[in-house]
Protein backbone atom coordinates (compact mmCIF):
# COMPACT_ATOMS: atom_id res chain seq x y z
CA UNK A 1 0.00 0.00 0.00
CA UNK A 2 1.60 3.63 -0.92
CA UNK A 3 2.52 5.81 1.66
CA UNK A 4 4.17 9.28 2.37
CA UNK A 5 7.85 8.81 3.48
CA UNK A 6 10.55 10.94 4.32
CA UNK A 7 13.35 11.10 1.14
CA UNK A 8 15.85 8.49 1.56
CA UNK A 9 18.97 7.84 0.38
CA UNK A 10 17.82 4.19 -0.07
CA UNK A 11 15.26 4.57 -2.70
CA UNK A 12 17.89 6.74 -4.61
CA UNK A 13 17.34 4.12 -8.01
CA UNK A 14 13.97 4.25 -7.89
CA UNK A 15 13.98 8.00 -7.71
CA UNK A 16 16.76 8.36 -10.81
CA UNK A 17 14.27 6.29 -12.79
CA UNK A 18 11.36 8.53 -11.51
CA UNK A 19 13.46 11.54 -12.62
CA UNK A 20 14.52 10.15 -16.06
CA UNK A 21 10.46 9.51 -16.69
CA UNK A 22 9.54 13.34 -15.89
CA UNK A 23 12.29 14.56 -18.11
CA UNK A 24 11.08 12.44 -20.81
CA UNK A 25 7.39 12.97 -20.32
CA UNK A 26 7.00 15.33 -23.20
CA UNK A 27 2.70 16.06 -21.90
CA UNK A 28 3.55 17.13 -18.66
CA UNK A 29 5.34 20.06 -18.17
CA UNK A 30 9.08 19.29 -15.62
CA UNK A 31 8.36 19.52 -11.92
CA UNK A 32 10.58 22.23 -10.19
CA UNK A 33 11.54 19.09 -7.88
CA UNK A 34 13.10 17.35 -10.77
CA UNK A 35 15.00 20.56 -11.69
CA UNK A 36 15.92 21.45 -8.20
CA UNK A 37 17.57 17.98 -7.83
CA UNK A 38 21.38 19.21 -7.68
CA UNK A 39 22.93 17.72 -10.53
CA UNK A 40 25.59 15.85 -9.09
CA UNK A 41 23.36 14.10 -7.18
CA UNK A 42 22.13 11.80 -9.97
CA UNK A 43 25.60 10.42 -10.73
CA UNK A 44 27.43 10.43 -7.44
CA UNK A 45 25.65 8.27 -4.53
CA UNK A 46 27.57 10.80 -2.29
CA UNK A 47 26.16 13.80 -3.75
CA UNK A 48 22.89 12.18 -3.55
CA UNK A 49 23.05 11.70 0.31
CA UNK A 50 23.70 15.31 0.79
CA UNK A 51 20.83 16.40 -1.46
CA UNK A 52 18.46 13.99 0.65
CA UNK A 53 19.63 15.97 3.79
CA UNK A 54 19.05 19.11 2.04
CA UNK A 55 15.67 18.34 1.34
CA UNK A 56 15.17 17.14 5.03
CA UNK A 57 16.79 20.30 6.48
CA UNK A 58 14.10 22.45 4.06
CA UNK A 59 11.55 21.72 7.05
CA UNK A 60 13.34 23.80 9.45
CA UNK A 61 12.05 27.27 9.79
CA UNK A 62 14.89 28.99 11.24
CA UNK A 63 17.34 27.66 8.29
CA UNK A 64 18.17 30.00 6.25
CA UNK A 65 16.45 30.45 3.06
CA UNK A 66 17.68 29.32 -0.21
CA UNK A 67 16.06 31.86 -2.00
CA UNK A 68 14.26 35.68 -1.62
CA UNK A 69 10.43 33.77 -1.15
CA UNK A 70 11.77 30.80 -0.62
CA UNK A 71 9.79 29.16 2.52
CA UNK A 72 9.99 26.05 5.11
CA UNK A 73 8.39 22.85 3.34
CA UNK A 74 8.07 19.32 4.56
CA UNK A 75 9.08 16.65 1.25
CA UNK A 76 7.72 13.42 1.15
CA UNK A 77 8.00 10.66 -1.11
CA UNK A 78 4.66 8.95 -2.00
CA UNK A 79 6.28 4.72 -2.32
CA UNK A 80 4.89 1.75 -2.44
CA UNK A 81 7.61 -0.72 -0.99
CA UNK A 82 10.78 0.37 -2.52
CA UNK A 83 8.99 2.54 -5.60
CA UNK A 84 9.03 5.61 -5.50
CA UNK A 85 6.08 6.83 -7.14
CA UNK A 86 5.94 10.58 -6.54
CA UNK A 87 6.54 13.52 -4.06
CA UNK A 88 4.81 15.72 -1.97
CA UNK A 89 5.55 19.24 -0.98
CA UNK A 90 3.76 20.72 2.01
CA UNK A 91 4.52 24.54 2.34
CA UNK A 92 4.48 25.69 5.74
CA UNK A 93 3.21 29.05 4.76
CA UNK A 94 2.52 31.29 1.47
CA UNK A 95 4.15 34.36 0.07
CA UNK A 96 2.47 36.45 -2.49
CA UNK A 97 3.65 34.41 -5.47
CA UNK A 98 2.57 31.07 -3.53
CA UNK A 99 -0.49 32.47 -3.35
CA UNK A 100 -1.07 32.97 -7.01
CA UNK A 101 0.71 29.95 -7.91
CA UNK A 102 1.69 27.29 -5.67
CA UNK A 103 -0.31 27.24 -2.93
CA UNK A 104 0.32 25.11 0.27
CA UNK A 105 0.59 21.80 -1.61
CA UNK A 106 1.87 20.28 -4.70
CA UNK A 107 2.17 16.95 -5.81
CA UNK A 108 3.85 14.90 -8.89
CA UNK A 109 3.23 11.33 -9.78
CA UNK A 110 5.85 9.77 -12.10
CA UNK A 111 4.32 9.56 -15.51
CA UNK A 112 4.09 5.58 -15.12
CA UNK A 113 2.22 5.25 -12.35
CA UNK A 114 -0.53 8.17 -13.62
CA UNK A 115 -4.45 7.38 -13.63
CA UNK A 116 -4.43 5.06 -10.67
CA UNK A 117 -5.41 6.90 -8.16
CA UNK A 118 -2.14 7.96 -6.95
CA UNK A 119 -2.80 12.02 -6.89
CA UNK A 120 -6.14 12.06 -4.89
CA UNK A 121 -4.28 10.10 -2.23
CA UNK A 122 -1.34 11.99 -1.85
CA UNK A 123 -3.53 14.95 -1.50
CA UNK A 124 -5.59 13.25 0.96
CA UNK A 125 -2.55 11.80 3.19
CA UNK A 126 -1.13 15.67 3.13
CA UNK A 127 -4.17 17.08 4.69
CA UNK A 128 -3.41 15.62 8.16
CA UNK A 129 0.52 16.51 7.97
CA UNK A 130 -0.83 20.07 6.54
CA UNK A 131 -3.06 20.67 9.77
CA UNK A 132 0.22 19.98 12.19
CA UNK A 133 1.71 22.79 10.68
CA UNK A 134 -1.33 24.71 11.86
CA UNK A 135 -2.71 25.59 8.31
CA UNK A 136 -6.26 25.15 8.95
CA UNK A 137 -7.10 25.47 5.16
CA UNK A 138 -4.44 24.56 2.47
CA UNK A 139 -4.15 27.01 -1.32
CA UNK A 140 -4.01 24.14 -3.56
CA UNK A 141 -3.73 25.28 -7.63
CA UNK A 142 -3.36 23.70 -10.94
CA UNK A 143 -3.03 24.49 -14.39
CA UNK A 144 -7.28 25.28 -15.33
CA UNK A 145 -6.35 22.91 -18.41
CA UNK A 146 -5.49 20.06 -16.16
CA UNK A 147 -8.88 18.11 -15.74
CA UNK A 148 -7.34 15.41 -13.90
CA UNK A 149 -5.82 17.68 -10.99
CA UNK A 150 -8.81 20.02 -11.02
CA UNK A 151 -10.67 17.06 -9.83
CA UNK A 152 -8.37 15.71 -7.45
CA UNK A 153 -8.76 18.83 -5.87
CA UNK A 154 -12.30 18.54 -5.81
CA UNK A 155 -12.67 15.06 -4.74
CA UNK A 156 -10.73 15.96 -1.33
CA UNK A 157 -12.72 18.92 -0.47
CA UNK A 158 -11.54 21.91 -2.11
CA UNK A 159 -13.50 24.68 -2.91
CA UNK A 160 -12.79 26.31 -6.21
CA UNK A 161 -11.88 30.68 -5.66
CA UNK A 162 -10.42 31.82 -8.97
CA UNK A 163 -8.56 31.37 -11.58
CA UNK A 164 -5.16 33.72 -11.58
CA UNK A 165 -3.15 33.87 -14.83
CA UNK A 166 -4.91 29.98 -15.98
CA UNK A 167 -4.11 28.80 -12.07
CA UNK A 168 -7.36 27.74 -10.57
CA UNK A 169 -6.95 28.32 -6.89
CA UNK A 170 -8.98 26.31 -4.23
CA UNK A 171 -9.12 25.91 -0.64
CA UNK A 172 -9.09 22.73 0.24
CA UNK A 173 -10.08 21.96 4.65
CA UNK A 174 -7.28 19.85 5.99
CA UNK A 175 -9.35 18.62 8.90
Amino acid sequence: MPKPIDPTARLRTSFLAAVAEFREDPDYPLPWFVTDVDPQALVDPAAFDAYVERVLSERDGDAPPRWEGFVPMTTLWWVDGEQMIGRLAIRHRLTPSLEQSGGHIGYDVRPSARRRGHARAMLSASLPIAASLGITEALVTCNGTNVASRRVIESNGGQYVDTVDGKHRYWVPTF
